[in-house]
């Protein structure tokens, strides 16, 4: 079983930055896929960005250019970098994780979870 720990969330004004990080622990090989999710008070969970062990990543559109995933596999670890933050970026951000590769980025195509941290952009 592998577990999730998020750290790095915060307030943040418009504009700013803020590096969200996730740890995996509970066995000795990393997840195939590692990647982020975020929630929005009233919203559904929406994927954010995700990156295989091979360093291939992918973004949902409302955050490329300003986001950048990357992972560590030796160290199970997996960051995302947030600049040019929006107020609309503020939610809960989730880190999720897999055991194969492959194209779906809903979240029941995910099966670990982090429990969330928040983030909050201020206009």
């Amino acid at each position: 079983q592998v577990q999730l720990v998020e750290s790095g969330g915060g307030l943040v004004q418009a504009g700013g930055s803020l590096r969200l990080s996730c740890a995996a622990s509970g066995r000795t090989s990393s997840p195939n896929t590692m990647g982020w999710f975020r929630q929005a008070p009233g919203k559904a969970r929406e994927f954010v960005a995700d990156i295989n062990r091979n360093g291939i990543n992918t973004y949902v559109g409302s955050v490329e250019g300003r986001f950048t995933i990357t992972r560590d596999n030796a160290k199970n670890t997996v960051h995302l970098q947030m600049n040019s933050l929006k107020p609309e970026d503020t939610a809960v951000y989730y880190c999720a994780a897999r055991d194969y590769a492959g194209l779906g980025r809903g979240e029941y195509d995910y099966k670990y979870w982090g429990q969330g941290t928040q983030v909050t952009v201020s206009s």
